[in-house]
């Protein structure tokens, strides 16, 4: 592309025609985009020629790096033999298949089902529909209310947006849709009090839950949803007490727990899923992003068996679906990427090795006077 358009050109062209996610239009316009044009393993290269280190892993995507070959093959040889075909009207397809069954081995037990979208935004979308529909199938029509956080980042789209709790998504165009609460963010360093230890406050965080489900009525909650990390909204970890109280509170009151896995899903805290590493059991899990390690978009929901039992047990259709459900270039892409995941051990790697690592440097610089706070799984 840049041997038909010089750098310039590509600005002046990108300013003219591309209106680009989550950006100030006008302010881009003013000052133009970056230009990338390669990636290769960790590193990626503007339009100029200077290597930049990703650390950003391209959007929390690229967890086997740039540019790797054997991603490419898949798709290609998949394009050769079943480009695209969907799997609406009792449909499917050698990739969709074993993809699915690879991620059931990778779930939590009680997760052997999914449902396909293309990006985090579709599934959690997704599941916000699984979950209200599975209780209008047990009977309990009212149980519409899903509770969130405050800083909460689960995707763009009207539903999804609403879910996530952030004010300046609100904002923009349109108001919270019914049937969403927010609750405070379990980040101790911003929202603890005055001498309350990580641990107290830990507890606090998940029993404001506890409290929003009373406050509306537990008959009314459908689930809570919650990022393990929340990634969006600041990388922030909860302390070690919040998670069990958390399950804790939504066993009780007999809701559905949400794992928007989307960014920590497939090894970034050093077990498939960040909900392994937290000993919590969800029974939805979204995920996206890192599946194909952003080669292709592909995204999903991994459901519980006893949501799919409620669905077997009504004799009628769940009418939702995308054109891109399953497509079978990109489980195809997904299938080889996990593999290579699984060959290059990078899942333990990232327990074993380099999360310890990376947690060392960062402690670093707990002391300096620009630092408020160094935090790390």
């Amino acid at each position: 592309m840049t041997n038909q358009y010089q750098t310039a050109q590509l600005k002046e062209l990108d300013a003219l025609h591309h209106l680009h996610p989550f950006t100030n239009h006008r302010s881009l316009r003013a000052g133009s985009a970056r230009v990338m044009v390669r990636g290769d393993g960790p590193y990626i290269w503007d339009s100029e020629g200077k290597r930049v280190l990703d650390g950003m892993s391209g959007l929390w995507t690229a967890n086997v790096g740039h540019s790797r070959q054997e991603l490419a093959e898949a798709a290609y040889e998949q394009m050769l033999k079943l480009p695209f075909y969907n799997t609406f009207f009792r449909t499917t397809h050698p990739p969709v298949v074993a993809l699915s069954r690879k991620l059931a081995e990778l779930s939590p037990d009680n997760l052997n089902q999914v449902f396909y979208g293309s990006s985090g935004s579709e599934s959690n979308d997704t599941a916000i529909r699984l979950i209200r529909h599975y209780w209008v199938l047990k009977g309990e029509p009212k149980r519409r209310i899903i509770i969130s956080r405050k800083s909460a980042y689960h995707g763009s789209t009207i539903a999804a947006g609403s879910m996530g709790g952030m004010a300046h998504v609100h904002a923009h165009s349109y108001p919270v849709y019914e049937g969403f609460r927010h609750i405070i963010d379990p980040h101790w360093y911003g929202e603890s009090e005055d001498g309350e230890s990580p641990e107290a406050f830990g507890i606090r965080a998940a029993r404001a839950l506890e409290d929003e489900i009373l406050a509306v009525g537990p008959e009314n909650v459908a689930a809570f949803a919650g990022e393990p990390v929340q990634g969006a909204g600041g990388v922030k970890i909860a302390p070690e007490s919040y998670w069990p109280e958390v399950q804790r509170i939504v066993d009780r009151y007999g809701i559905l727990l949400l794992a928007d896995e989307v960014i920590t899903g497939f090894g970034r805290l050093g077990t498939w899923f960040a909900s392994q590493h937290y000993g919590i059991r969800p029974n939805l899990i979204t995920f996206a992003k890192a599946a194909t390690s952003g080669y292709i978009p592909l995204s999903g929901v991994i459901v519980d068996d006893k949501i799919v039992d409620a669905l077997m047990a009504h004799d009628d259709d769940f009418n939702h679906g995308y054109t891109f459900s399953g497509h079978p270039v990109a489980c195809a892409v997904a299938l080889k990427n996990l593999e290579i995941m699984e060959q290059e051990k990078l899942v333990p790697r990232v327990k074993e090795f380099a999360g310890p690592a990376l947690a060392k440097l960062l402690a670093k610089f707990k002391d300096h006077p620009l630092v408020g706070e160094v935090r790390s799984v």
